[in-house]
């Protein structure tokens, strides 16, 4: 459990709700605490401080105090200039932020993947189109996975354990790894080329990108069951 008083951490709001008639129930991602629950008694209110800081995408530097799943947020402060996210970029923000919910424990600190968010809002903030947008959003799903104990091993045959041949073709099962092509294609069927890009946080061809798009989304869909990903379901509507 998280320490009885932290000053100045600094902190990315991952989601807000309203919490009774004026305040805000948080949780947000800190660099040495990990993710944590917090309220904002009184930040819901005209004259509040606190009012318009507590936003996504924005560096803060957050201090609060108490012990338990839910602690008391004391102050606010900003830490550098919000990410100005427009469009795709937005959603895509909502996505990083909704996969580290799911993916990360309250109090289990991960200072490697918090600077990594933030490198990644940031490059989300520079990339013009829906090309630049799914390299980034590869590289961060790839980062969030080896962090949270489900790292990919891509390199590798699963069974002989000898190094991928690149112009062979494999079945990738997310439980087990990359075997040697066997039968009728499972959809998770890949040149050895691609995956070792991929492992490679390599994106330079279209083909690679939606290869690691269609393979990522089916390891994240295997971790989280039927719970699914709004932010998924809003991209898919938005799209008809």
């Amino acid at each position: 459990m998280s320490t009885a008083r932290v000053d100045l951490e600094p902190a990315y709001v991952l989601h807000a709700r309203s919490y009774r008639e004026t305040s805000l129930m948080l949780e947000v991602f800190t660099h040495t605490h990990g993710r944590i629950g917090l309220i904002a008694r009184g930040a819901r209110r005209p004259k509040s401080a606190m009012r318009g800081l507590l936003s996504p995408f924005q560096p803060l530097r957050l201090s609060w105090s108490g012990r338990g799943e839910l602690q008391t947020l004391r102050d606010a402060e900003l830490a550098g200039i919000a990410a100005s996210l427009t469009g795709d970029q937005v959603l895509s923000g909502f996505y990083l932020n909704e996969l580290l919910l799911k993916f990360l424990q309250r109090h289990d600190p991960h200072t490697d993947l918090f600077a990594h968010y933030a490198q990644t809002i940031a490059e989300l903030a520079g990339a013009s189109e829906s090309a630049g947008i799914e390299p980034v959003l590869r590289r961060f799903e790839l980062g969030l996975l080896r962090e949270s104990g489900y790292a990919l091993n891509l390199a590798e045959d699963a069974i002989t354990h000898e190094p991928l041949e690149p112009d062979a073709w494999y079945d990738f099962y997310p439980d087990r790894g990359a075997i040697p092509r066997q039968g009728e294609d499972t959809g998770l069927r890949f040149r050895g080329a691609e995956l070792l890009a991929i492992d490679a946080g390599e994106f330079a061809t279209p083909a690679t990108t939606r290869a690691a798009r269609r393979l990522l989304r089916a390891v994240i869909n295997t971790h989280l069951g039927d719970a699914g990903l709004r932010t998924r379901r809003v991209a898919a509507a938005m799209r008809r």
